[in-house]
Protein backbone atom coordinates (compact mmCIF):
# COMPACT_ATOMS: atom_id res chain seq x y z
CA UNK A 1 0.00 0.00 0.00
CA UNK A 2 1.07 3.55 -1.26
CA UNK A 3 0.73 6.43 1.44
CA UNK A 4 -0.47 9.88 -0.33
CA UNK A 5 -0.84 12.98 1.54
CA UNK A 6 -3.07 15.69 -0.53
CA UNK A 7 -1.70 19.33 0.35
CA UNK A 8 -4.72 21.43 0.43
CA UNK A 9 -8.69 20.64 1.04
CA UNK A 10 -10.67 22.86 -1.28
CA UNK A 11 -13.12 21.76 -4.06
CA UNK A 12 -10.04 19.92 -5.74
CA UNK A 13 -8.40 18.78 -2.73
CA UNK A 14 -11.50 17.46 -1.29
CA UNK A 15 -12.73 14.92 -4.06
CA UNK A 16 -9.65 13.79 -4.26
CA UNK A 17 -9.10 12.89 -0.64
CA UNK A 18 -12.71 11.15 -0.65
CA UNK A 19 -12.26 9.26 -3.54
CA UNK A 20 -8.33 7.93 -2.58
CA UNK A 21 -10.43 6.52 0.44
CA UNK A 22 -11.88 4.79 -1.78
CA UNK A 23 -9.07 2.80 -3.18
CA UNK A 24 -7.81 -0.08 -1.19
CA UNK A 25 -3.97 0.27 -2.55
CA UNK A 26 -3.45 3.88 -1.09
CA UNK A 27 -3.61 4.91 2.52
CA UNK A 28 -4.21 8.42 2.70
CA UNK A 29 -1.74 9.87 5.40
CA UNK A 30 -3.36 13.55 5.65
CA UNK A 31 -4.44 16.84 4.01
CA UNK A 32 -2.77 19.84 4.65
CA UNK A 33 -5.25 22.90 5.61
CA UNK A 34 -3.85 26.41 5.87
CA UNK A 35 -6.92 27.99 7.39
CA UNK A 36 -8.57 27.33 10.38
CA UNK A 37 -12.08 26.89 8.11
CA UNK A 38 -14.98 24.63 8.04
CA UNK A 39 -12.84 22.52 5.93
CA UNK A 40 -10.97 21.22 9.37
CA UNK A 41 -14.39 19.63 10.49
CA UNK A 42 -15.10 18.26 7.79
CA UNK A 43 -11.89 16.77 6.81
CA UNK A 44 -12.09 14.88 10.73
CA UNK A 45 -15.78 13.84 10.18
CA UNK A 46 -14.48 11.68 6.88
CA UNK A 47 -11.73 10.37 8.82
CA UNK A 48 -8.94 12.46 7.84
CA UNK A 49 -5.82 13.25 9.78
CA UNK A 50 -4.91 17.72 9.53
CA UNK A 51 -1.83 18.82 9.23
CA UNK A 52 -1.18 22.78 8.63
CA UNK A 53 1.85 24.74 8.14
CA UNK A 54 4.42 24.65 11.19
CA UNK A 55 4.18 28.56 11.40
CA UNK A 56 0.68 28.60 11.78
CA UNK A 57 -0.05 25.65 14.45
CA UNK A 58 -0.96 28.29 16.51
CA UNK A 59 -4.01 29.40 14.88
CA UNK A 60 -5.67 25.78 15.08
CA UNK A 61 -7.01 23.74 17.82
CA UNK A 62 -4.15 21.37 18.89
CA UNK A 63 -7.15 18.84 19.60
CA UNK A 64 -7.57 18.76 15.99
CA UNK A 65 -4.16 18.87 14.26
CA UNK A 66 -1.87 15.71 13.68
CA UNK A 67 0.76 17.82 13.38
CA UNK A 68 2.53 19.87 10.80
CA UNK A 69 2.83 19.25 7.21
CA UNK A 70 6.93 18.61 7.49
CA UNK A 71 5.93 15.91 9.72
CA UNK A 72 3.30 14.30 7.18
CA UNK A 73 5.76 14.60 4.25
CA UNK A 74 7.93 12.23 6.45
CA UNK A 75 5.71 9.29 5.75
CA UNK A 76 4.47 9.85 2.56
CA UNK A 77 5.41 8.40 -0.99
CA UNK A 78 3.74 10.87 -2.91
CA UNK A 79 2.30 14.54 -2.57
CA UNK A 80 -1.10 15.46 -4.60
CA UNK A 81 -0.83 19.38 -4.40
CA UNK A 82 -4.04 21.16 -4.72
CA UNK A 83 -3.20 24.50 -3.08
CA UNK A 84 -5.19 27.34 -5.09
CA UNK A 85 -3.12 28.38 -8.36
CA UNK A 86 0.15 29.16 -8.06
CA UNK A 87 0.67 28.33 -4.53
CA UNK A 88 1.87 24.99 -5.81
CA UNK A 89 5.35 26.59 -7.04
CA UNK A 90 5.69 28.25 -3.27
CA UNK A 91 5.01 24.73 -2.17
CA UNK A 92 7.75 22.79 -4.61
CA UNK A 93 10.61 25.14 -3.58
CA UNK A 94 9.88 25.74 -0.03
CA UNK A 95 8.75 21.86 1.02
CA UNK A 96 8.54 19.14 -1.51
CA UNK A 97 12.07 19.18 -3.54
CA UNK A 98 13.88 19.02 0.10
CA UNK A 99 11.61 15.69 0.47
CA UNK A 100 12.38 14.21 -3.37
CA UNK A 101 8.88 12.87 -3.44
CA UNK A 102 6.93 12.61 -6.28
CA UNK A 103 4.33 15.42 -6.83
CA UNK A 104 1.15 15.89 -8.55
CA UNK A 105 -0.02 19.81 -9.50
CA UNK A 106 -2.96 20.59 -10.69
CA UNK A 107 -4.01 23.35 -13.80
CA UNK A 108 -3.48 26.41 -12.06
CA UNK A 109 0.35 26.16 -11.66
CA UNK A 110 3.02 27.23 -14.93
CA UNK A 111 4.64 24.21 -16.96
CA UNK A 112 7.22 27.14 -18.01
CA UNK A 113 8.85 29.83 -17.06
CA UNK A 114 10.54 30.87 -13.30
CA UNK A 115 7.37 29.82 -11.77
CA UNK A 116 7.16 26.40 -13.18
CA UNK A 117 6.48 23.49 -11.14
CA UNK A 118 6.94 21.05 -14.13
CA UNK A 119 7.45 20.70 -17.52
CA UNK A 120 4.91 18.29 -18.04
CA UNK A 121 0.90 18.44 -18.47
CA UNK A 122 -0.91 15.13 -18.42
CA UNK A 123 -3.87 14.07 -20.38
CA UNK A 124 -4.22 10.26 -19.69
CA UNK A 125 -6.06 9.92 -23.08
CA UNK A 126 -2.96 11.02 -24.79
CA UNK A 127 0.01 10.84 -23.18
CA UNK A 128 -0.62 8.46 -20.15
CA UNK A 129 2.71 6.41 -21.11
CA UNK A 130 4.64 9.39 -20.93
CA UNK A 131 4.37 9.72 -17.02
CA UNK A 132 5.25 6.97 -15.44
CA UNK A 133 7.91 6.87 -13.46
CA UNK A 134 7.53 10.72 -13.47
CA UNK A 135 8.59 12.80 -10.59
CA UNK A 136 6.68 15.53 -11.30
CA UNK A 137 3.65 16.71 -13.61
CA UNK A 138 0.55 18.65 -13.55
CA UNK A 139 -3.02 17.19 -13.94
CA UNK A 140 -4.20 19.80 -16.77
CA UNK A 141 -7.12 21.84 -15.73
CA UNK A 142 -10.90 20.92 -16.34
CA UNK A 143 -10.88 22.73 -19.82
CA UNK A 144 -7.72 21.22 -21.31
CA UNK A 145 -8.41 17.83 -20.04
CA UNK A 146 -11.87 18.87 -21.67
CA UNK A 147 -10.48 19.34 -25.00
CA UNK A 148 -8.16 16.23 -24.60
CA UNK A 149 -10.86 14.08 -23.95
CA UNK A 150 -12.74 15.57 -26.90
CA UNK A 151 -9.85 15.78 -29.63
CA UNK A 152 -8.01 13.02 -28.82
CA UNK A 153 -10.66 10.23 -30.45
CA UNK A 154 -11.54 12.09 -33.42
CA UNK A 155 -7.71 12.90 -34.37
CA UNK A 156 -7.31 9.03 -34.14
CA UNK A 157 -10.12 8.68 -36.29
CA UNK A 158 -9.69 11.48 -39.22
CA UNK A 159 -6.09 12.41 -38.42
CA UNK A 160 -4.77 14.50 -41.29
CA UNK A 161 -8.43 15.17 -42.57
CA UNK A 162 -8.30 17.85 -39.69
CA UNK A 163 -6.84 20.91 -41.01
CA UNK A 164 -7.77 23.36 -38.07
CA UNK A 165 -9.61 23.48 -34.73
CA UNK A 166 -11.12 26.62 -33.40
CA UNK A 167 -12.61 26.22 -29.75
CA UNK A 168 -14.37 28.52 -27.98
CA UNK A 169 -14.53 28.15 -23.78
CA UNK A 170 -17.44 29.84 -22.01
CA UNK A 171 -16.13 29.26 -18.44
CA UNK A 172 -18.16 28.87 -14.94
CA UNK A 173 -17.19 31.83 -12.36
CA UNK A 174 -17.17 29.47 -9.56
CA UNK A 175 -17.53 26.37 -8.04
CA UNK A 176 -20.82 24.55 -6.91
CA UNK A 177 -19.61 24.76 -3.48
CA UNK A 178 -18.56 28.45 -3.65
CA UNK A 179 -22.29 29.58 -2.28
CA UNK A 180 -20.63 32.79 -0.63
CA UNK A 181 -18.96 33.52 -3.71
CA UNK A 182 -20.89 36.34 -6.03
CA UNK A 183 -20.23 36.99 -9.51
CA UNK A 184 -20.83 40.29 -11.80
CA UNK A 185 -23.82 40.53 -14.24
CA UNK A 186 -21.34 40.86 -17.22
CA UNK A 187 -19.72 38.12 -19.72
CA UNK A 188 -16.37 38.89 -18.91
CA UNK A 189 -13.22 37.81 -21.63
CA UNK A 190 -9.86 36.50 -20.94
CA UNK A 191 -7.02 37.38 -22.91
CA UNK A 192 -4.34 34.81 -23.86
CA UNK A 193 -6.12 32.22 -22.42
CA UNK A 194 -3.21 29.85 -20.85
CA UNK A 195 -5.59 26.69 -22.04
CA UNK A 196 -4.31 26.20 -26.03
CA UNK A 197 -1.01 26.43 -24.79
CA UNK A 198 -1.91 23.91 -22.15
CA UNK A 199 -3.35 21.90 -24.54
CA UNK A 200 -1.05 21.82 -27.37
CA UNK A 201 1.63 20.96 -24.72
CA UNK A 202 0.37 17.64 -25.27
CA UNK A 203 -1.69 17.60 -28.22
CA UNK A 204 1.74 18.71 -30.12
CA UNK A 205 1.36 21.09 -33.19
CA UNK A 206 -0.04 18.67 -35.86
CA UNK A 207 -3.42 20.94 -35.78
CA UNK A 208 -3.84 23.99 -35.32
CA UNK A 209 -5.20 25.03 -32.33
CA UNK A 210 -6.82 28.07 -31.36
CA UNK A 211 -8.74 29.04 -28.33
CA UNK A 212 -10.79 32.27 -26.84
CA UNK A 213 -12.05 31.96 -23.36
CA UNK A 214 -15.10 33.97 -21.69
CA UNK A 215 -16.47 34.00 -18.28
CA UNK A 216 -20.51 34.28 -17.83
CA UNK A 217 -22.32 33.99 -14.66
CA UNK A 218 -22.88 30.47 -13.19
CA UNK A 219 -21.93 27.59 -11.10
CA UNK A 220 -22.84 25.31 -13.66
CA UNK A 221 -19.96 23.75 -15.50
CA UNK A 222 -18.35 24.81 -18.62
CA UNK A 223 -19.64 24.91 -22.30
CA UNK A 224 -17.36 24.29 -25.02
CA UNK A 225 -17.66 25.29 -28.74
CA UNK A 226 -15.41 23.56 -30.89
CA UNK A 227 -15.31 23.79 -35.03
CA UNK A 228 -13.35 21.10 -36.33
CA UNK A 229 -12.46 22.50 -39.97
CA UNK A 230 -11.72 19.40 -42.36
CA UNK A 231 -10.12 18.81 -46.32
CA UNK A 232 -13.03 17.07 -47.97
CA UNK A 233 -15.83 15.87 -46.80
CA UNK A 234 -16.62 16.21 -43.00
CA UNK A 235 -18.47 13.31 -41.14
CA UNK A 236 -21.75 13.64 -40.17
CA UNK A 237 -23.02 14.00 -36.56
CA UNK A 238 -23.87 10.33 -36.20
CA UNK A 239 -20.64 9.22 -36.97
CA UNK A 240 -18.95 11.77 -34.54
CA UNK A 241 -21.02 10.38 -31.89
CA UNK A 242 -20.05 6.80 -32.11
CA UNK A 243 -16.31 7.80 -31.90
CA UNK A 244 -17.40 8.34 -28.05
CA UNK A 245 -19.43 5.05 -27.65
CA UNK A 246 -16.54 3.49 -25.70
CA UNK A 247 -14.93 6.39 -24.05
CA UNK A 248 -15.96 6.16 -20.50
CA UNK A 249 -15.03 9.79 -19.80
CA UNK A 250 -17.57 11.35 -22.76
CA UNK A 251 -21.07 10.71 -22.57
CA UNK A 252 -23.05 11.77 -25.65
CA UNK A 253 -26.69 13.22 -24.63
CA UNK A 254 -29.43 13.72 -26.63
CA UNK A 255 -32.25 15.99 -24.60
CA UNK A 256 -29.99 17.91 -21.75
CA UNK A 257 -30.73 21.26 -22.62
CA UNK A 258 -28.59 23.13 -19.87
CA UNK A 259 -25.79 22.01 -17.82
CA UNK A 260 -28.46 22.32 -15.04
CA UNK A 261 -30.03 19.61 -15.97
CA UNK A 262 -26.72 17.50 -16.12
CA UNK A 263 -25.50 18.39 -12.36
CA UNK A 264 -29.38 18.12 -11.11
CA UNK A 265 -29.39 14.31 -12.61
CA UNK A 266 -26.23 13.48 -10.90
CA UNK A 267 -27.14 14.88 -7.86
CA UNK A 268 -30.42 12.34 -7.96
CA UNK A 269 -28.47 9.52 -8.87
CA UNK A 270 -26.60 10.42 -5.43
CA UNK A 271 -23.19 10.85 -7.65
CA UNK A 272 -20.28 11.91 -4.88
CA UNK A 273 -20.02 15.88 -5.17
CA UNK A 274 -22.82 16.18 -7.53
CA UNK A 275 -20.18 15.29 -10.03
CA UNK A 276 -20.29 13.42 -13.19
CA UNK A 277 -16.66 13.26 -13.80
CA UNK A 278 -17.01 13.39 -17.75
CA UNK A 279 -17.53 15.67 -20.52
CA UNK A 280 -21.54 15.44 -21.88
CA UNK A 281 -21.49 15.78 -25.65
CA UNK A 282 -25.09 18.03 -26.05
CA UNK A 283 -25.79 15.78 -29.56
CA UNK A 284 -28.43 18.12 -30.62
CA UNK A 285 -25.95 20.91 -30.72
CA UNK A 286 -23.45 18.59 -32.88
CA UNK A 287 -23.79 19.77 -36.95
CA UNK A 288 -21.92 19.24 -40.34
CA UNK A 289 -21.97 21.57 -43.09
CA UNK A 290 -19.45 22.37 -45.65
CA UNK A 291 -16.01 21.23 -44.47
CA UNK A 292 -16.91 22.64 -40.92
CA UNK A 293 -18.27 20.39 -38.21
CA UNK A 294 -19.62 21.80 -34.88
CA UNK A 295 -19.45 20.48 -31.60
CA UNK A 296 -20.72 21.81 -28.23
CA UNK A 297 -19.95 19.53 -24.93
CA UNK A 298 -20.13 20.43 -21.61
CA UNK A 299 -17.20 20.18 -18.90
CA UNK A 300 -17.88 18.96 -15.27
CA UNK A 301 -15.64 21.38 -14.10
CA UNK A 302 -14.47 20.35 -10.84
CA UNK A 303 -14.93 17.14 -11.33
CA UNK A 304 -13.37 15.98 -14.34
CA UNK A 305 -9.92 16.20 -12.80
CA UNK A 306 -10.66 13.65 -9.76
CA UNK A 307 -10.29 10.11 -12.29
CA UNK A 308 -7.45 11.98 -14.00
CA UNK A 309 -5.14 12.71 -10.71
CA UNK A 310 -6.31 8.83 -9.80
CA UNK A 311 -5.14 7.70 -13.38
CA UNK A 312 -1.70 10.07 -13.16
CA UNK A 313 -1.34 8.69 -9.70
CA UNK A 314 -0.90 5.15 -10.92
CA UNK A 315 1.77 5.92 -13.84
CA UNK A 316 3.74 7.59 -11.48
CA UNK A 317 3.56 6.03 -7.95
CA UNK A 318 2.84 2.52 -9.26
CA UNK A 319 4.09 2.40 -12.82
CA UNK A 320 0.99 0.59 -13.80
CA UNK A 321 0.01 0.23 -17.33
CA UNK A 322 -2.53 2.36 -19.22
CA UNK A 323 -5.15 -1.15 -18.94
CA UNK A 324 -4.22 -1.52 -15.61
CA UNK A 325 -4.56 2.12 -14.45
CA UNK A 326 -7.80 1.90 -16.49
CA UNK A 327 -9.57 -0.57 -15.02
CA UNK A 328 -8.54 0.69 -11.46
CA UNK A 329 -9.91 3.42 -12.06
CA UNK A 330 -13.03 2.49 -13.47
CA UNK A 331 -13.17 0.43 -10.03
CA UNK A 332 -13.01 3.66 -7.99
CA UNK A 333 -14.67 6.00 -9.45
CA UNK A 334 -17.58 3.13 -11.80
CA UNK A 335 -16.96 5.55 -15.07
CA UNK A 336 -19.00 2.83 -17.09
CA UNK A 337 -21.99 3.27 -15.19
CA UNK A 338 -22.12 6.87 -14.85
CA UNK A 339 -21.64 7.41 -18.55
CA UNK A 340 -24.78 4.17 -19.04
CA UNK A 341 -27.33 6.43 -16.65
CA UNK A 342 -26.76 9.83 -18.07
CA UNK A 343 -26.74 8.50 -21.52
CA UNK A 344 -29.85 6.26 -21.09
CA UNK A 345 -31.83 9.70 -18.99
CA UNK A 346 -31.09 11.68 -21.38
CA UNK A 347 -31.67 9.02 -24.45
Amino acid sequence: MKRVFVNGYGSIGSRIASFLQDDPEVEVTGIGKYSPDAGVQKALDRGLRVYVPDDRLDRFGASDISGSIESALDNADMVIDASPGGVGHSNKTSLYDAYGLPVIYQGGESNFGPTAVSGFIFNSRINYGDAVGRSDAIQGSCNVTGMGRVIGPMREAYGSRIRRLDVTLVRRWADIEQTDKTFPDSIEMTPNPHHADDARSYLGDGIPLYVRAVKVPTRQMHLHIMDVRFDGETPSPAEVHALYANERGVAVLNTAGGTREVREFADSMGFHFMDTNMIHIHAAMTASRGDTLQIMYSDDQTGIVIPENHMLMQAMLFGASYDAATAHTESVFRMSERKERLERHFA
